[in-house]
């Protein structure tokens, strides 16, 4: 019995390089499976498949350098182009009611001061029968004044005067006030205290008395582009202040920071970054000027205020009132009424348009409304990369 000694376990050391094939294709494959997932993965986030280039020497490439695999010809490039600037904000405008009444009041105006003169007759004195009533006759629908002119031709001609000084007065103050207002808000500092100081004092200026002394100092002689600025003088600096302190908030965004580091001039970051977040409100100020300048202008010149060279609704409503007794004369009261409804369905139809724009500027729903390059040709439709989804910014 002490003879008898354990067994000895023999332990044999393998070496890597003897590991089985089996082994090596099996976590081969499980490395190699992980590129797809993360391909798999980018390809649902982004859309696009994630093949880019290789180096010849079989390397990785960096996320910054890969190339799609999409590519655009220039003719996809102008529908893109087409399908992002005009369409898709065409169908947002005509699927909300308020922008499509609005869009249709607007464009009637605009076709009267443009097309319409050429097809109505210079309002000239003794067309008709004096004082005819509105819905009388089919020769003066509209009916006609104490002198036989007839009302429609009037409202009609006095049209283009009104649209160029609603588009210099609005354009005057929304394109300065916006100008100030983000330049100030996002390089403060110095310039920003300069350019708010003078902007108080142009708050602090009385509007009405300083048209009137300019009009008649100037002597500018009725030209609508001129009085439409002077209507709007100092307006701008209400918009400017108001847009400053919406640019003071932007500025501290993450996008515009990296625009900052980035190196991109302050031109372009104010363009790009700040004012299209501003659009909404800047469209809503342009209507409100627009408004400012129908209302202003119209009762300057009904009370005989600002000098004119050619017809004008409150010269209209001033000889209403003066010539025939409006307020007083039943006969007359359609020459009084009726430019009065010309300027609240103008107005009416500015502010409808800009409530139903304000949809426009949001990248959301200019995405919803936006169709694909590839609708209608031949693309293959289950290939995720041969068609671009556009819309939105």
């Amino acid at each position: 019995m002490g003879g008898l000694t354990p067994a000895r376990k023999e332990v044999t050391h393998v070496s890597p390089t003897e590991i089985p094939d089996e082994a090596d294709d099996a976590s081969t494959e499980a490395v190699e499976s992980e590129p797809s997932v993360n391909n798999e993965a980018r390809s649902a986030i982004t859309g696009h498949a994630h093949t880019g280039r290789t180096p010849a020497d079989g390397s990785a490439v960096s996320a910054f350098e890969q190339v799609a695999h999409v590519s655009m010809t220039e003719g996809e490039r102008r529908r893109q182009w087409f399908e992002e600037r005009v369409l898709a904000p065409a169908r947002i405008v005509w699927n909300d009611w308020r922008a499509r009444t609005g869009f249709i009041i607007v464009v009637s105006y605009l076709l009267m001061g443009t097309v319409g003169t050429v097809l109505v007759t210079a309002p000239q004195p003794n067309q008709g029968e004096l004082l005819i009533g509105a819905f009388r006759t089919l020769e003066f629908p509209l009916g006609t004044t104490a002198s036989g002119t007839s009302i429609l031709s009037q409202l009609v001609y006095a049209t283009p005067s009104m649209l160029i000084m609603i588009g210099s007065g609005a354009v005057f103050t929304v394109a300065l006030g916006t100008a100030v207002g983000t330049l100030a808000g996002y390089k403060g500092g110095r310039l920003d205290s300069v350019l708010m100081t003078i902007t108080d004092i142009m708050m602090t200026i009385p509007g009405l008395p300083l048209t009137i002394v300019l009009a008649t100092v100037l002597q500018i002689k009725g030209n609508p582009a001129v009085i439409g600025i002077l209507i709007t003088i100092n307006a701008w600096a209400g918009l400017g202040r108001a847009i400053r302190s919406q640019a003071l908030t932007l500025r501290d965004a993450e996008y515009v920071e990296a625009s900052r580091i980035m190196g991109m001039k302050t031109p372009t970051i104010l363009w790009g970054d700040i004012i299209p977040n501003l659009m909404p409100y800047i469209t809503m100020s342009f209507v409100q000027q627009a408004r400012a300048v129908i209302f202003g202008s119209v009762g300057l010149y009904f009370l005989g205020v600002l000098p004119y060279s050619s017809i004008n609704w409150g010269v209209m409503m001033n000889a209403a009132v003066n010539r025939a007794g409006a307020t007083s004369s039943p006969a007359a009261l359609h020459w009084l009424l009726l430019p009065m409804l010309t300027i609240i369905v103008l107005a009416l139809g500015l502010t409808l348009l800009a409530q139903g724009a304000d949809r426009i500027f949001n990248p959301r729903v200019r995405a919803r409304h936006a169709k694909t390059i590839g609708d209608g040709e031949d693309d293959e439709p289950d290939d995720p990369t041969t068609t671009t989804t556009t819309g939105g910014f």
